[in-house]
C-alpha cells in the first residue's frame, strides 16, 4: 500500500462542483467497501480474550487521536489499580509477533503508534492482531486494542469511538468517495463510549446517540528551555498536517512554514536535508510531531525541536465516569 495523502475532498467543501462530482463518481465503490465490510464481519467468529478488552476506534480513515485516547485510559486504569497492555497491528510493519522494545524497535519495524504506546505499558503487535491479544492477555488485567475497531476477529468488551471534532465525520460518505470506514448508525451500535476531541463549534457533529459522549482537547507540554519566540518550520506527516501547524499557531508560535507529507510517511537522509536548507534560508528551527520524531533515524533527529501533547478531557469528573462505565459492563 502506497502512502497517499488524505483527498481534500473528503472534509473540504470548497473545492465546489468538481470535489462533489469526483465523490459521488467514487460511491459506487463505496457500496462495494461498505458490503465487503459487513459480510467480512457476518463471516467470522471473534476470539474472546480471557480479560477485558477495550478498543479505542474511529469512524474516519486517518488521525483522529486514538492513540493519545489509549495512552489516556491506559494512564487512567492504571491510577485505578489496573495493569493495561496495549495491542496494535502497527503500520507496515514485518508482520510478526512482538513485544515492542521502544529503545530497540524502529517505527519501520513496528509502527510509530507502537513505539508511543510502548512508553506507557507493554505493547504487542502483529499483523494477525489475535495472535498479538492472545499474548497480550497473558501479561496484563486489561487489554486496550488501538485502532481495531473495524476488525471483526476480536470480541471487544468496551469500544470507544474518537472523532477530530474540527472535521467531524467529513462529507458522510465512505471510503474511497468519503473518510468513513462503514456506516456510522453500524459503528455506533457497536460503540460503548464516544470521545470528541478538539473544538467541534466549526463542524456540526449530530451522531444521533444516547451513548456517553466525552469531550477532550490536546494539551500542549513543551519541555524546559523550548525556544517559544523563534520562528518555525514545521512538517508533518499524518492525516491532515493543517490540524498540527493548528496546534502550533494556538500555542503562540511563529510558524512561517508548514509542509506536509503523506500519513505515515518514512523520512529519507534527502526530505530532512531539504527540511534543513528550508529552514536556513527562512532562519527557522525545525518542528514536528512525536509521532513523525519516532520515525526518524537517530542521526535525523539533530536539531529538531518536537511538540509534545497530552490528551486531557475538559471534564474533571469524566476520568471517573469511564472507569465506572468500563467496570460496569466488566462485571
Amino acid at each position: 500500500m502506497l502512502n497517499m495523502k488524505t483527498p481534500k475532498f473528503w472534509y473540504d467543501d470548497s473545492g465546489g462542483r468538481v470535489s462533489k462530482v469526483l465523490s459521488c463518481l467514487l460511491l459506487p465503490v463505496s457500496w462495494c467497501f461498505a458490503l465487503g465490510t459487513k459480510l467480512r464481519r457476518m463471516a467470522v467468529m471473534p476470539y474472546r480474550a480471557s480479560v477485558p478488552v477495550i478498543c479505542v476506534g474511529n469512524l474516519t480513515a486517518g488521525g483522529a487521536g486514538k492513540t493519545p485516547t489509549a495512552i489516556a485510559l491506559a494512564e487512567i486504569l492504571s491510577a485505578n489499580g489496573e495493569k493495561p497492555v496495549f495491542v496494535s497491528k502497527g503500520y507496515k510493519g514485518k508482520g510478526v509477533l512482538t513485544r515492542v522494545d521502544a529503545e530497540v524497535h524502529s517505527a519501520q519495524e513496528v509502527g510509530d503508534e507502537a513505539l508511543l504506546l510502548a512508553r506507557i505499558a507493554p505493547t504487542w503487535v502483529a499483523d494477525d492482531i489475535v495472535s498479538a491479544l492472545k499474548e497480550a492477555e497473558l501479561n496484563g488485567t486489561v487489554v486496550i486494542v488501538d485502532d481495531g475497531f473495524q476488525n471483526p476477529g476480536i470480541k471487544f468488551t468496551f469500544s470507544v469511538l474518537v472523532i477530530d471534532g474540527m472535521v467531524g465525520i467529513g462529507n458522510g460518505r465512505i471510503i474511497p468517495a468519503g473518510p468513513l470506514r462503514e456506516q456510522v448508525r453500524d459503528a455506533l451500535n457497536r460503540a460503548d463510549a464516544v470521545v470528541i476531541v478538539g473544538d467541534s463549534k466549526s463542524r456540526k457533529i449530530n451522531l444521533d446517540t444516547k451513548l456517553p459522549i466525552f469531550r477532550a482537547h490536546f494539551d500542549p507540554k513543551l519541555p524546559m528551555g523550548f525556544p517559544r519566540y523563534g520562528k518555525f518550520l514545521a512538517f508533518s506527516g499524518i492525516a491532515r498536517p493543517e490540524k498540527f501547524k493548528d496546534s502550533l499557531l494556538r500555542e503562540g508560535l511563529n510558524i512561517v512554514k508548514n509542509v506536509g507529507f503523506p500519513d505515515h510517511y518514512m523520512y529519507t537522509k534527502r526530505n530532512i536535508k531539504r527540511l534543513r536548507t528550508q529552514a536556513d534560508k527562512l532562519e527557522a528551527v525545525l518542528i514536528t510531531t512525536e509521532k513523525d520524531f519516532v520515525r526518524l533515524s537517530e542521526e535525523l533527529r539533530e536539531k529538531i525541536f518536537v511538540f509534545p501533547v497530552k490528551l486531557v478531557f475538559d471534564n474533571s469528573g469524566t476520568e471517573k465516569t469511564l472507569i465506572e462505565l468500563i467496570r460496569s459492563i466488566r462485571s
